[in-house]
């Protein structure tokens, strides 16, 4: 069974009298632990397929099953416990809560799921461990280089261990040399905890991290390719 599938799925925003088709017929699948990356111009429905597998955004039409379950027309409460337990996310501008620790960011989704404070604290610093902050955990967002803000925001979406990552342009502010950083690290979680990673990106160079390569154009998805990664390149 595969961990997302999608099937047939559609998107349509009206604007007035307009009607906008944003996803047209997208029908895909990802496998449980697989790093795929999303690729495609402004516009051209990565971003609107992207929502729609974060449970952020609802179909018009189609299915979307994850992990067997039709997600598709689940209410608003109904999806946010499903961000809450299966998926984390990360994005461009780290989103970050500027006059909160480093430890209390990582905290913060798990205060939505009751955890107490007390495992709430370990496992947080078990997040930050796991990206290279262990040092830096009472340090707030404006004492921590763009890498390093990114590696909390990292962290965060880990720390309910969700089986999903799904990272929206997240080197998008970062330096070349700090990209590289951050994608090596999505890859070591990919590879040893066996996390499944989509992230959307419209650089070459930062989807040659991944091991598969989606790209949209005007709705469609108009190629799916499986590719050794940069990392297996060099290795090879």
């Amino acid at each position: 069974m595969a961990l997302i599938e999608a099937s047939g799925l559609n998107k349509v925003y009206r604007m007035g009298d307009i009607e906008v088709n944003a996803l047209k017929d997208v029908s895909l699948s990802i496998a449980k632990g697989e790093f795929v990356s999303i690729m495609g111009a402004s516009g051209s429905g990565k971003s609107t397929f992207m929502n729609i597998l974060g449970c952020l955004d609802k179909p018009t039409g189609g299915k979307y099953m994850l992990e067997g379950i039709d997600v598709s027309g689940m209410g608003r409460d109904e999806l946010a416990d499903i961000r809450n337990r299966k998926i984390g996310f990360v994005f461009q501008g780290f989103n970050l809560l500027p006059r909160t620790t480093a430890l209390e960011n990582v905290e913060l989704p798990m205060f939505y799921k009751g955890v107490p404070a007390k495992e709430r604290m370990g496992r947080a610093m078990e997040a930050l461990k796991k990206v290279g902050l262990e040092k830096r955990e009472m340090h707030y967002p404006n004492q921590l280089s763009g890498g390093q803000q990114q590696r909390v925001a990292i962290a965060r979406a880990l720390v309910n261990e969700a089986p999903i990552i799904l990272a929206d342009e997240p080197t998008g502010n970062l330096d070349t040399k700090t990209s590289v950083e951050i994608m090596e690290l999505f890859v070591e979680l990919n590879n040893t905890a066996g996390i499944t990673i989509i992230l959307v990106t419209h650089e070459p160079d930062i989807a040659e991290f991944s091991k598969r390569t989606i790209r949209f154009l005007d709705g469609r998805v108009i190629s799916d390719e499986m590719t050794a990664s940069r990392k297996a390149r060099a290795n090879g």
